[in-house]
């Protein structure tokens, strides 16, 4: 008896399943403890208790719709609640599979109910054919509406997708602002730097992933949640082209229409990176010399390692090679030392003078850059500007999709094209004297810098490969090829060095001159070291400039070695 008690008041139990859409409340106000309450009195009515009730907004992603429905169905057949109750068949259920699960529920226990307020419908075991038909067919309409509704926002997308937008949140370092609608993306100024800077190191080759999170962190740099940006975030964003202008969705490649955040350049040296088979390792303490030498017999990688608080380097023999000798840190250091010298123009008046003869011998150059970024700039607006109109006769049924898609891609292509451009004749304008003068002052302070204090691992790592392009170890003895900046530098330095000193002393007495023409007449190789183009001999200019300057700020008094 006292079983049958507890069965009879559990069929007289119920829950309420409410759900109302982001719009329903923003345009009537019909939320969700509304519904809530309009079905509590409902129940109340029919002399139903509520033993607990479940809430979900469409605004809601579908898994989490999914999830909600499935909790209420899982509690129902636990506790051996009977009666579910719903506004109307679309807030119960819009696709099948939940339908299928409606179903079978109802038809396990006769005394199990489904009540459909506004639609007026209470769903059995034994309900008439009708009523099922019309519970049919309003799910069919409900399947549809989403179905609509999914087709609407596909729509919505590809248009903003088009119009150069990404229809979703941006990366770190935009922003979304605009209104409703017309919302679009701008560089964040407060966490941008952050985001450069990122690319930045990453393009050294001294940063592994794990070590970029450990100093992008103590740098400042948080999600949008305040956290820190893990190593799988940090590796999405470094390979995510809406940094250079572009927008990946659903894995295809589209034209953006915002502000690009680092040089293409940078990012495509980044995504080399990112491919190559080998990632730094983040170490405590970090060998010189680590994947800079070659040997020279089977040119394999040497192999550095710890011998009594000293570092030693031999030859991995990964190939069968027998070249084993294993030679000291320092020794190597001590053979490099005077190949900075043979880079460096003694004299410092010189250097001053060579620097001014750049800027002068350059100034043309510079005039042609200025005037051809004046004309894409023109050309660019003008695209602009017919892209703003193909836009219009678009949306006033003038043109066609197939050709106003064609124009688009066209116009796309060819403002990429400008901006590339553009990109290349911003640095060119600096580049032509301020990079050819960074490199004459680096080579003039190279060995200084070196032997300072001031300069850790990472910096000489850094100046190693900025001056030398290929190191190579064969036994105990090192032999260099300088990278080409550097190059034209060791084959002019020598000759100017045994030239102008004489020349200064016979020809030019003045104090307020370092030197004139007449003396520049008189070195060797003068003319073709004025006409380089020092933007061309870097694979990335501006990184170069950053690093170049970058050593010129450190301090030099203090050495860690005698010269």
């Amino acid at each position: 008896m006292l079983h049958e008690s507890d069965n009879s008041t559990r069929i007289r139990e119920s829950v309420i399943y409410a759900r109302v859409s982001s719009k329903e409340q923003e345009e009537t106000g019909y939320s969700l403890p509304s519904q809530e309450k309009f079905l509590g009195e409902y129940a109340g009515k029919k002399g139903l208790s509520v033993a607990k009730a479940f809430s979900i907004s469409e605004s809601a992603s579908g898994k989490r719709q999914r999830e909600v429905f499935t909790e209420m169905m899982g509690y129902v057949n636990k506790q051996r609640i009977k009666i579910i109750i719903c506004e109307k068949v679309d807030r119960l259920t819009r696709n099948f599979k939940d339908a299928v699960m409606i179903d079978e529920w109802l038809e396990e226990d006769e005394e199990r109910q489904v009540h459909l307020v506004k639609d007026s419908l209470v769903l059995h075991k034994n309900s008439r054919s009708q009523e099922k038909l019309n519970w049919g067919i309003r799910i069919l309409f409900a399947k549809n509406y989403i179905d609509n509704l999914s087709e609407e926002v596909k729509k919505g997308l590809i248009e903003k997708l088009k119009q150069g937008w990404l229809p979703t949140k941006p990366p770190l370092g935009y922003k979304t602002v605009g209104e409703k609608g017309h919302k679009i993306h701008v560089i964040d100024e407060a966490k941008a730097p952050h985001l450069r800077k990122i690319f930045e190191f990453y393009a050294t080759g001294e940063y592994s992933l794990a070590r970029l999170v450990t100093t992008m962190y103590q740098e400042g740099l948080r999600t949008r949640g305040g956290g820190k940006v893990v190593k799988s975030r940090m590796a999405d964003l470094l390979g995510d082209p809406f940094y250079v202008g572009k927008i990946r969705y659903n894995k295809t490649l589209h034209s953006g229409a915002h502000e690009p955040l680092v040089r293409r350049e940078l990012f495509e040296r980044v995504q080399r990176a990112l491919r190559g088979k080998a990632s730094p390792r983040l170490r405590k303490h970090s060998p010189l010399f680590r994947s800079l030498i070659h040997c020279g017999s089977c040119n394999g990688l040497v192999t550095w390692e710890t011998q009594k608080g000293h570092w030693y380097g031999h030859c991995n023999g990964y190939r069968g090679c027998v070249a084993r000798k294993y030679v000291r840190q320092e020794k190597v250091e001590e053979q490099l030392l005077p190949y900075f010298d043979k880079i460096t123009v003694r004299s410092e008046r010189l250097v001053e003078w060579i620097k001014k003869a750049l800027k002068e011998s350059h100034r043309d150059e510079i005039t042609y850059n200025s005037g051809a970024r004046e004309e894409l700039t023109k050309r660019y607006e003008v695209l602009q500007r017919r892209l703003e109109r193909l836009y219009d006769d678009k949306v006033d049924g003038k043109v066609t999709e197939d050709f106003y898609q064609r124009k688009v891609d066209q116009y796309t292509s060819e403002k990429e094209e400008i901006v590339r451009g553009l990109e290349k004749h911003d640095a060119a304008s600096t580049q032509y004297h301020e990079l050819g003068a960074s490199i004459l002052d680096l080579a003039h302070q190279a060995k200084q810098i070196y032997l300072a204090g001031s300069c850790t691992v990472e910096d000489r790592r850094t100046l190693l490969s900025l001056v030398f392009s290929n190191l190579t170890l064969q036994g105990d003895k090192i032999s260099v090829s300088y990278t080409r900046a550097f190059e034209t530098l060791a084959q002019a330095a020598p000759a100017w060095n045994s030239t102008f000193e004489p020349q200064e002393t016979r020809v030019n007495k003045t104090k307020t001159e370092a030197c004139t023409p007449v003396s520049a007449l008189l070195l060797p190789g003068w003319d073709e070291f004025r006409m380089t183009r020092w933007s061309d001999l870097f694979e990335d200019p501006d990184l170069a400039m950053q690093q170049i300057e970058h050593l010129l700020n450190l301090p030099v008094q203090d050495t860690k070695m005698a010269a």
